[in-house]
C-alpha cells in the first residue's frame, strides 16, 4: 500500500483552512489562510509528522494582485525525511502574519529580513526591527515598485578614534 502523501492527509484534516495543494516535481506545496499559520505549524511539529526543522521563509511581491505578497514557508521533518512548502497570501492594506519564532528560533531573523525588505509585520515577534538597512532607511528594497535610483537620506559618517 502507498503511503499517503502529507497533502492529501492534510486536506482531508482541515479541509476548510487548505486553499490549495499541489505536489509539482515532488515538492509538495499548500496554500492556506493566513489565521491558521501557527496553528498547522504547531500541529505538524508533533509526530506521526515531525516537522521540526524550519528551512527558510521568505516573500514574494506579486505586484499587481489583490494579495500582493505571498509568504513562503519551508519546513522539513527528519523523521520522515520530507519537505513541506506553506504559502500564505497577504494583501499590501493588511500586511501582517503571526510570527513563527516562538516554534522555531531561527524565524527571528529571518521574520526581519522580509520585515526589512518587503514591510510584512510578524504578530508576537520579540524585537521586530531593521536587520540589513540602518534605520532611516526609506521604503523596502526588494518590492517591485521600490525605484531603482532612489536615494536615501544620508547618515553621519563615524569618524575612527
Amino acid at each position: 500500500m502507498e503511503k499517503k502523501k502529507i497533502t492529501e492527509i492534510l486536506k482531508e484534516k482541515f479541509p476548510e483552512k487548505i486553499k490549495q495543494t499541489s505536489a509539482q516535481f515532488g515538492d509538495e506545496t499548500i496554500v492556506i489562510e493566513r489565521d491558521f499559520l501557527r496553528d498547522l505549524c504547531t500541529f505538524m511539529m508533533k509526530e506521526p509528522y515531525a516537522y521540526t526543522m524550519l528551512l527558510d521563509l521568505t516573500c514574494v511581491d506579486y505586484m499587481g494582485e489583490d494579495l500582493r505578497f505571498e509568504m513562503v514557508y519551508h519546513l522539513f521533518s527528519m523523521a520522515n525525511n520530507e519537505r513541506l512548502r506553506i504559502k500564505v497570501r497577504l494583501s499590501e492594506k493588511d500586511l501582517k502574519i503571526d510570527s513563527l519564532t516562538p516554534l522555531w528560533k531561527n524565524a527571528n531573523w529571518l521574520e526581519r529580513e522580509v520585515y526589512d525588505m518587503f514591510g510584512v509585520h510578524f504578530e508576537g515577534h520579540p524585537y521586530l526591527v531593521r536587520l540589513f538597512m540602518y534605520d532611516s532607511f526609506e521604503g523596502y528594497p526588494l518590492r517591485k515598485d521600490y525605484p531603482l535610483r532612489k536615494r536615501q537620506p544620508l547618515i553621519p559618517m563615524r569618524r575612527k578614534v
